[in-house]
């Protein structure tokens, strides 16, 4: 069995009993980086057996010689540095090789950046796009964020303090002046959630320095998009669908709940 464990992001409370019970239980741990691993373990009193580094450099060589492990019996846990294994880490590649080839493979979940930022930023949740981190180099960053411009979901991407004056700058000149969540140090003790538009972020950073530590970016989706698509009526919606699909197009256009929409939908079919 192929174990997927999540391991803290910040704050150790967070670490799961199952998570401590499966790490201490199999024969071997793949980790990113078999040092931070070792330091963590320590800090949570984990007594562990073999690690075996697997990382972005090593994985070609690494997948081959993982899956004849766990062919032969042997139960491995994945874990990155920190948080869900394969989000924006490695571990795809494994998991798509144990499919392939019959192994079982399930997940002990626990923190994730992504949720919890998207959970903290206060903008809709109802739809997401998660990009991971964005080019560092301005032209290809533009590039990239051109292509999600227009999606009626909320962004989500990972940044770095370093990076993210340049970012929202780009995030101006290409999606507009949007609503965007800075959420950085997620359950650590500065853990700080800044929210306004991309220019009254930038007046603020350019006033006041920018902010330090791991930052994830939450942005409105295409406030225009929504707004355009919600000029669909609902008799055209119903002309072809029916009283529950319809209620959860509005749902996701107007990010409303599922009941509100439901009670739109009736009103409109009594007229």
């Amino acid at each position: 069995m192929l174990y997927l464990v999540a391991t803290p992001i910040g704050n150790l409370g967070d670490f799961s009993l199952r998570a401590r019970e499966v790490l201490e239980r199999v024969d071997m741990i793949a980790c990113e980086d078999t040092r931070t691993s070792r330091q963590l373990f320590s800090l949570l009193g984990l007594h562990v057996k073999k690690m075996i580094a697997y990382h972005d450099f090593n994985e070609e060589k690494a997948v081959p010689t993982l899956i004849k492990k766990l062919q032969s019996g042997t139960d491995i846990a994945l874990v990155s540095d920190a948080g869900m294994p394969l989000i924006s880490d490695p571990g795809y590649k494994l998991v798509h090789a144990c499919r392939q080839n019959g192994i079982e493979v399930t997940s002990v979940p626990g923190a994730n950046a992504v949720l919890t930022a998207l959970q903290l930023s206060g903008l809709p949740t109802n739809a997401f796009y998660f990009g991971g981190f964005l080019p560092p180099k301005k032209a290809q960053r533009e590039k990239s964020l051109q292509t999600v411009a227009h999606l009626p979901a909320t962004l989500i991407f990972y940044e770095t303090a370093n990076r993210l004056r340049d970012v929202l700058e780009s995030l101006y000149h290409i999606l507009g002046d949007r609503s965007v969540a800075v959420v950085r140090e997620i359950t650590k003790k500065f853990e700080q959630t800044q929210v306004g538009t991309v220019s009254e972020l930038l007046t603020l950073y350019g006033q006041n320095g920018t902010p330090k530590g791991e930052i994830v970016l939450v942005i409105h989706g295409d406030v225009d998009k929504q707004t355009k698509t919600a000029k669909v009526s609902i008799a055209d919606l119903r002309s072809f669908l029916s009283v529950k699909d319809t209620a959860q197009v509005l749902s996701v256009i107007h990010g409303i709940s599922k009941k509100e929409a439901y009670a739109q939908v009736l009103a409109n079919d009594k007229l």
